[in-house]
């Protein structure tokens, strides 16, 4: 069973910036196309950007110019550089496959304020 790992998060300034990083067990990940979700309070979980296993990328519009996603299967890792940030983006902060078919982790807090 693959579990997943975000880790990076944390509380940043409008403007700033963050990277975070997700690591899967398992020996398989690289076939995988990942996504970053988000959840924001009282909100539903949204797909912000997504990778394919070979690193064709996808973004919501609301991210795009902004956020960078990468994967090193090598390290069955994916990443998510967040620039010029904004309160919006306050949120928890998930990774899973393109159709969130594996079981979701602890997620990561990222909180945009002043």
């Amino acid at each position: 069973q693959v579990q997943l790992v975000e880790s990076g998060g944390g509380l940043v300034q409008p403007g700033g910036s963050l990277r975070l990083s997700c690591v899967a067990s398992g020996s398989i990940f690289s076939i995988y196309n990942m996504g970053w979700y988000r959840q924001a309070p009282g909100k539903q979980r949204e797909l912000v950007a997504d990778i394919s296993s070979y690193g064709t990328t996808n973004y919501a519009d609301s991210v795009k110019g902004r956020f960078t996603i990468s994967r090193d299967n090598a390290k069955k890792s994916v990443y998510l550089q967040m620039n010029s940030l904004k309160p919006e983006d306050t949120a928890v902060y998930y990774c899973n496959t393109r159709r969130a078919t594996l079981p979701w982790g602890q997620g990561t807090q990222v909180t945009v304020s002043s």
